[in-house]
């Protein structure tokens, strides 16, 4: 999955509500309303060369099975439902290169812009927050404010999924004690 130079690749979700898992929840640190996001459905699979290959070893093959046997049957038909084909009934040898390579470009670059998030209900890892810019790299104290430190993710660091963002939340909060401490 990419959006604005940024790639991951993770395990991908369909639920009842849209996308999810892994690779979502990391785009969604750098994806904003209006971008588009990229997602290749046949990650290490050229499908240009799969479907010419395809057409080529088994030229009376549908599409639709061609589909099928790659993706749960649901998804294939979604995706026969939301891209309609005039050769859907037609052999896999009657589809020209230039009607695989749309279908190859659809599958390895598939383009969605999102409506949106679920929002807070749903939010695993925040972003923003207190400007770390204010903060002592040190004692977490503000720098106009000395009395007042904040830590974790109420500064604006965010971390990939992996742990990331309890690492940061567990290590500023024993410097900050420590600093204290030495007060």
């Amino acid at each position: 999955m990419s959006c604005k130079e940024k790639r991951f690749v993770e395990p991908m979700l369909f639920t009842h509500r849209g996308l999810s898992g892994p690779s979502m929840l990391q785009i969604s640190s750098v994806w904003e309303p209006g971008n588009a996001i990229s997602i290749d459905l046949l990650p290490g699979e050229d499908a240009a060369d799969a479907l010419r290959h395809a057409r080529q070893e088994t030229p009376k093959r549908l599409l639709s099975t061609w589909l099928g046997e790659r993706f749960p049957k649901r998804f294939a038909q979604a995706l026969l439902e939301w891209y309609p084909d005039q050769h859907l009934t037609s052999p896999l040898a009657q589809y020209s290169n230039e009607a695989l390579d749309i279908w190859a470009q659809r599958l390895n670059q598939w383009q969605l812009k999102p409506a949106g998030t679920e929002g807070w209900r749903t939010a695993e890892v925040t972003m923003g927050g207190v400007s770390t810019d204010a903060i002592s790299s040190k004692t977490f104290e503000v720098k106009d404010l000395p009395q007042l430190r904040f830590i974790g993710e109420v500064l604006d660091v965010t971390g990939q999924l992996g742990g990331y963002n309890f690492q940061w939340a567990w290590a500023s909060g024993v410097a900050c004690g420590q600093a204290w401490l030495t007060c």
